[in-house]
């Protein structure tokens, strides 16, 4: 359930006029077993709508003729990002952050890359439809796009043994038996979208046995180990792009998470943090 200091006659009218994805999500959230504590309904309402965003920034990526790739073959548009020798994006000195994201859903067809780098694309782009540009220029300079072992301003946040997803969250199918000739189909980064529908660039929109039927066409010769969804979910720090927004900056501290620690294990290394149920 929701947990907030706001009266329940507040928080009522103030659901009562949210988009209807936005209340689907509250009306998930608060219908869970686990308590959710936020410090306040302006931070409820913020990780609504930055969920929202993070559902249309992946519908809208699919859309974008944005080609998937290895990191060894990705390209991108060289007016705005630099790639690296491993194949990520490198910012390029001079642009403004926003209009080099944006750039990426205009001119898709510059752009090839892995599953791992659309996801952090689609959580930055989702962060700045959310945000406006003004604050995003000022919060995220010199991004570096490629998988979110390498973001450290997200402030992401990966719940183990979750058992429930919401929409915007990000899931992994794993295939154990990849064709080691195919390696690129190891697994799929999945965002959650709407119903039992994701997101995963280069298969497009489906339900997870889409995604898994797709990975299963690349294993060993004679495997019969299926792919499978993990039970994790990923998601940026609410709450730490909440304050940013308000305070100008991104935390040097990760704010308390809007859930309640009893029969959780948290650890955190840098700005990555991990719960375990």
């Amino acid at each position: 359930m929701i947990v907030l200091p706001e009266s329940s006659f507040s928080v009522s009218a103030a659901v009562q006029v949210l988009p209807p994805l936005e209340r689907e999500i509250y009306e998930q959230k608060h219908g869970s077993p686990n308590a959710f504590h936020y410090p306040s309904l302006a931070a409820l309402l913020f990780e609504l709508k930055l969920r929202s965003a993070i559902v249309e920034a992946a519908v809208q990526l699919q859309k974008s003729d944005a080609e998937f790739e290895s990191f060894k073959d990705s390209r991108c548009n060289e007016a705005y990002w630099i790639r690296t020798e491993g194949g990520g994006f490198r910012q390029k000195p001079g642009v403004r952050t926003s209009e080099a994201i944006r750039d990426i859903y205009i001119n898709g067809k510059a752009y090839a890359f892995e599953c791992a780098t659309a996801v952090i694309i689609v959580l930055y782009k989702a962060v700045l439809e959310t945000i406006g540009e003004e604050a995003f220029d000022r919060l995220f300079r010199y991004l570096f796009l490629m998988s979110w072992n390498h973001d450290s301003l997200l402030h992401l946040i990966t719940v183990y043994g979750k058992g429930e997803v919401y929409p915007g969250d990000v899931q992994y199918v794993k295939n154990p038996d990849v064709d080691p000739k195919a390696i690129e189909w190891q697994g799929e980064n999945i965002v959650k979208l709407r119903g039992d529908r994701y997101f995963g660039h280069g298969v497009g929109i489906g339900d997870v046995d889409m995604f898994i039927r797709k990975l299963n066409r690349h294993r060993l010769p004679g495997s019969t180990v299926s792919a499978y969804l993990l039970d994790e979910a990923t998601y940026p720090n609410f709450l730490a792009l909440f304050e940013a927004a308000g305070t100008g900056q991104l935390p040097s501290y990760l704010p308390q998470l809007p859930m309640r620690s009893h029969g959780l294990i948290v650890s955190r290394i840098g700005t990555r943090t991990a719960i375990y149920s």
